[in-house]
Formats: structure tokens, sequence, C-alpha cells
């Protein structure tokens, strides 16, 4: 069994002795860190850090952490954020009619590959019914049209406290989220199709086609209001030339989506990810 870690995500103003500040907070109280990470951002001037430490024979309680620390945050001015390993993050995959994002992310998580539960597939189509029905994942149906957006959007909200969903996953769900559900349910991580910020919006791959481009790319991000502009959380690229049709370009961009979204939930799930402004910083 491993070990129970807390980790603890900081953002805060950069001044000498931080470092030695954190640490000591965890050793004054028995804590053995396991893993420590630190950047500066100097034109920011922001030091950012994630560090975690094992629970055993650490003399706060999971319940003491968060109180013990907040007097030293409120000095440093700094956003932070406390986690826990023990609680299993539960996941919301949202789809449309695409299934290759889904199909990985189920079976990465059944092979162990992230720490998380996928209890429930909200989608805008039945087509991936089947796919729920043959992994025991409850799959709820709720299509959206412009007139009924606003009414369809409170019931995905009442699912997401239904199911205690911590994350939702857009895996190729082809729906803009409104302002209104990012801020009651900011949590959204989305697979962009395309290097991110070239070709934002829809159809990517044909848009690249025309423009004869010698490279493609996948992004995943945070959902913000902005469409397609949230903070990146992971990209990658592929080679392409000028013998690939648009069908050879989504070919060898759904690899990539495949890859690029599982990198991104992973990092999240592990709490590697500080989001500043609306870049963020990866601790991988």
């Amino acid at each position: 069994m491993t070990s129970p870690t807390a980790t603890l995500l900081i953002a805060c103003p950069d001044r000498k002795g931080l470092v030695a500040l954190l640490a000591n907070f965890i050793a004054s109280h028995n804590g053995n860190i396991i893993h420590a990470d630190h950047h500066t951002d100097f034109t920011a001037g922001l030091f950012l850090s994630r560090l975690e430490w094992q629970l055993d024979g650490f003399d706060l309680t999971t319940e003491e952490i968060t109180p013990a620390f907040s007097e030293i945050a409120k000095d440093l001015q700094a956003n932070w954020q406390l986690h826990l390993s023990h609680k299993i993050p539960r996941i919301a995959i949202w789809v449309s009619r695409q299934d290759h994002c889904l199909l990985d992310l189920i079976w990465r998580q059944r092979a162990q590959e992230m720490r998380g539960e996928i209890p429930l597939i909200i989608s805008n189509h039945e087509n991936l019914k089947p796919i729920a029905a043959q992994y025991g994942i409850d799959f709820e149906y709720i299509p959206i049209t412009k007139d009924n957006k606003a009414i369809q959007e409170a019931q995905q909200l009442e699912l997401l406290k239904k199911y205690n969903i911590d994350l939702v996953v857009l895996a190729k769900y082809m729906q803009i989220l409104s302002q209104d559900f990012i801020r009651k349910f900011p949590n959204v991580i989305n697979i962009h199709h395309s290097f991110l910020p070239a070709f934002v919006g829809a159809n990517p791959y044909e848009r690249a086609y025309e423009r004869g481009v010698k490279i493609i790319g996948a992004t995943a991000h945070y959902v913000t209001p902005d469409l397609d502009a949230g903070p990146i959380i992971e990209q990658d690229v592929v080679r392409v030339s000028h013998r690939d049709e648009v069908s050879d370009l989504v070919r060898k961009g759904k690899d990539l989506e495949r890859v690029v979204l599982a990198r991104a939930v992973r990092y999240h799930l592990q709490n590697r990810v500080l989001v500043y402004g609306n870049r963020t910083v990866v601790f991988a």
C-alpha cells in the first residue's frame, strides 16, 4: 500500500526564503517531503510551488492542515490548494458522436493509468450509449439546442451534484458551455483538435489542409468563457505533408487527441497543474 500523502500547490509573490519556509512548515510537523518542485515567473514576480509529503507520522490531522497553513498563506498573500491522496476524484466524461477519446480515457482508467472514478457519461447524442453500458457507466442523454440550452445546463449541473463530480472532461463534446455554467462549475478540461492558438473553433483540420501546414497538433486546456482560450495544460504535434488529405489529417489528429487529453487529465488528477492568470505551470 502506498503511504497517504498531502500535496500543496501554491502561488505567491516572490521573495527570499520561500522554499525554506514551506519546507519548514512540513518538517516542523514531522512530515517527510517526497516530491518538491518550484518555479519563479520573473515577469509576473510570482513564486510557484508543488510540495508533496507523507502523512504517516505527520502530527497534524488532515482536518488541521488547512487552518494551520492558512496563517502562513495569509502572510504570503498566496493562492493555494491542498489535496489529499485518499480522496479519489470523480470524473464525468462529456461526448457527442466521436468515441476515440472516450474509449481511451475509460481504458486508461481501467488499466489504473489514471487515479479516478468515471461514474457518469453525459452526451447530447445517443450514439455512444452502448459504450457506457458495456463498461457499466451511467449514461445521460441531454440534447442541446439554442432554445433549451439554459434548461439543459441546469440539468447537467444537477447531475454533477448528484454524482459528486470533481472534474468534467469534454472528450469531443461539440457544444460550447455557457459563461453561467463555467462560473458554477469551473473544473472542466477540453481537448481541441488544433495546436492552439491556431485554428480556433470548428473544422480546424479542413482549415489546416487549406493553409498547407506542415504540422498539426492537439491542445488540452481548461475551459473559460473565451472560446478555446483557456489555460493550456498539454499540447503535441505531428508532421504532415502535401500528400496528406483531410482524412489523413483527421486520422493523425485523433491519435494526438487521445494522448494529449490523457496526459492533461492525468496531470490534473495528480495535482500537478497550477493555474495563474491564463497560464499554467505543469510540475510533470
